[in-house]
């Protein structure tokens, strides 16, 4: 009965893993090359091939070593090179219909 439990939440969390790697890829893979430069990061073959190992490991492989190192480049790709791609394409603070003048806690007004 545990070992049943056991296997399922393991199941449960490879599954997570596979379902980030695969998100991390596509994202990676639809962002500019360009953009890469210009957020001064690796380019963008770099991470898609990096997160493409991760999920042909996370289908093919079931040693947990690999399965976490790819857990580490995916967590890496989501808080650190996602944002600096975002923030230089454009895609951060304006499309929530703020101003290109807006900092952190609303909009400048040049210190009136």
């Amino acid at each position: 009965m545990l070992m049943t439990a056991f296997g399922g939440l393991m199941w449960l969390i490879f599954t997570a893993i596979l379902v980030l790697a695969v998100v991390a890829l596509v994202l990676a893979a639809i962002a500019r090359e360009d953009a890469y430069r210009a957020a001064d990061k690796q380019n963008k073959m770099f991470w898609l091939i990096i997160l493409g190992v991760t999920v042909a490991v996370n289908l093919t492989l079931p040693y947990l070593f690999l399965q976490l190192a790819g857990l580490v480049a995916t967590i890496v790709f989501f808080v650190d090179v996602r944002p600096a791609l975002r923030q230089v394409s454009g895609g951060g603070r304006g499309r929530r219909g703020g101003s290109s003048s807006d900092g952190p806690y609303g909009p400048y007004n040049g210190g009136r």
